[in-house]
């Protein structure tokens, strides 16, 4: 007699774990205007670099650079050595500078002595001459006749030879002693006259010293004088 077969008992699901409660939903965020235009000024300036940093290397290698950082090597080296350039030009026109102001000064210095040696020229010709007197003391006649010659001048400090002659006559007449001519006395100044007369005419005739008959006498002879004359 056959056994009955019992069923295999069934094996029991697995029991999954209950689901997990998700992340709370994230709030939908709210942007101002300003975040709205800060934003896009940030995302174009990104760009704009970007760009900028792409036309860079663009230029190093049409340029035949490896990169970027060789290109800007190169320029620094050029601007430097323009820079040593400009500096050695800007030197090299202030000395010029300099060079001509002292030429400019050197003609300057001579044309002045070319003046007075002039000047002095024309005083020594007419006879002014430095001079010592007995007591060795210097007389400085050249020396203050060329001072009064430059003032007379000084309107025309070029003048030519001609009108410096010219000017030193006129000096001369104007004060002879410089030029070794004694100025003439004026009348307030001139000596007496020997016995007491005045300058500038003969003594005035004495009466002669003498009794009062005496001088009727000589009256009377000179009258018969003038009568005998007359006849």
């Amino acid at each position: 007699m056959t056994e009955p077969q019992i069923p295999p008992t069934p094996t029991p699901a697995p029991v999954s774990d209950p689901p997990k409660p998700g992340p709370p939903p994230t709030p939908s965020a709210t942007f101002t205007q300003e975040d709205l235009e800060r934003i896009a000024a940030k995302e174009k300036s990104q760009g704009e670099r970007a760009g900028a940093r792409r036309a860079l290397e663009e230029f190093a290698a049409e340029h035949g650079f490896a990169n970027v950082d060789d290109a800007k090597a190169f320029i620094e080296a050029a601007r430097k050595a323009q820079d040593e350039a400009l500096s050695e030009q800007e030197r090299a026109k202030k000395k010029l500078e300099a060079d001509q102001q002292a030429i400019a000064a050197e003609r300057q210095t001579i044309a002045a002595e070319r003046r007075a040696l002039r000047r002095e020229q024309a005083l020594s010709r007419l006879g002014a001459i430095d001079a010592k007197d007995d007591q060795g003391n210097d007389i400085p006649n050249l020396q203050d006749a060329l001072a009064m010659l430059d003032r007379d001048l000084a309107a025309t400090p070029d003048a030519d030879e001609h009108t410096v002659a010219e000017a030193a006559a006129k000096l001369k007449a104007r004060r002879p002693e410089l030029f070794g001519t004694p100025a003439a006395p004026q009348p307030s100044q001139m000596p007496p006259a020997p016995g007491g007369a005045p300058a500038g005419g003969p003594p005035p005739r004495q009466a002669p010293a003498g009794r009062p008959g005496d001088r009727g006498r000589e009256m009377a002879r000179l009258r018969g004088k003038v009568r005998d004359t007359a006849a």
